[in-house]
């Protein structure tokens, strides 16, 4: 734990002096909380969506982050050319997959992004990793409707299979390149209790990937930075609406000492998933071819 909570630690000041530009191509619902939570974090936000900007602004930011929350025809273009023009510049790429699993358009929408862009990180709850993995629309509604314990296994796979590490989130955070697994114990119930909380997560990880080439680790430490803020804005709140205000003033006041101090990750077990594929038999038939509520993104 002590490893991982240096590296927090050192990624968060990271980020306070290189003021990273993160573009984000994220949902209407989320993109206000998100942008100011980034401000308050220490990046550099940009939310520019239109297909005929997108690759551009990429092009001269540090981090790319690709949110499904409200997704339409022009706007899966728009990420397509900036996950393109990524890749080319090595810049790195975060996809969350909202409601993954909860239609046949998005499920669909999200199997062309994995297979045109290379991501390096892929962050769900346990319900829209699932969809992932299965490769079928069914799971519900854009709320987890499973554990993070459910979902290990596909999530090993599933980074296996897109060469990413995956981070699945909800009451506890597993994070895993498809060999090593990490657990992030920092949160608070009240973050469930608040729309916003998962995209936003995704857009932190996009930062921290921003200072630190280890992507597993800065998919780790972003976690816990964010469960942390939690942590400290329930100790100000009590209810949602005053909890949402106060977790921005966490992220902009946690040091890097108490990030160190407040840190918990910890290493599993290592686990073996070769020869999986991700792949759900049932499920195969739908696809032709082609933390709980806190991963609200419509």
């Amino acid at each position: 734990m002590g490893v991982f909570a240096g590296a927090a630690a050192a990624n968060l000041a990271r980020l306070g002096k290189t003021r990273p530009v993160i573009h984000n191509i994220t949902n209407f619902v989320a993109m206000s909380f998100t942008a100011n939570a980034l401000l308050a974090a220490g990046a550099s936000p940009v939310m520019a969506h239109a297909a005929e900007e997108a690759a551009e602004v990429t092009a001269s930011a540090s981090a790319l982050v690709l949110n499904m929350g409200t997704p339409s025809r022009d706007r899966i273009a728009g990420m397509i050319a900036s996950g393109k023009c990524a890749n080319k510049k090595n810049i790195p790429v975060v996809f969350d997959p909202v409601g993954a699993g909860t239609t046949g358009f998005r499920i669909t929408a999200a199997e062309r992004l994995m297979e045109e862009i290379d991501f390096r990180v892929l962050r769900g709850n346990a319900s829209e990793v699932l969809a992932l993995g299965r490769r079928c629309a069914g799971s519900g509604g854009v709320d987890a409707v499973h554990e993070t314990s459910d979902a290990l296994e596909t999530a090993l796979s599933l980074a296996i299979r897109q060469r990413a590490v995956v981070a699945v989130t909800g009451r506890e955070d597993v994070v895993t390149d498809g060999s090593r697994v990490l657990r992030v114990l920092n949160g608070h119930p009240l973050m469930a209790r608040i729309t916003a909380a998962g995209c936003t997560v995704s857009a932190v990880i996009g930062a921290f990937l921003a200072v630190d080439t280890d992507t597993l680790r800065a998919a780790a430490t972003a976690l816990a930075y964010f469960g942390l803020a939690g942590e400290t804005a329930a100790r100000a709140a009590s209810a949602p609406g005053s909890f949402m205000v106060a977790l921005l003033d966490a992220l902009y006041t946690i040091t890097p000492e108490q990030l160190e101090a407040g840190c918990r990750i910890e290493q599993a077990q290592n686990r073996n998933s070769k020869g999986a594929t991700g792949e759900n038999p049932e499920c195969r038939h739908l696809h032709a071819g082609s933390r709980d509520s806190d991963d609200i993104g419509i």
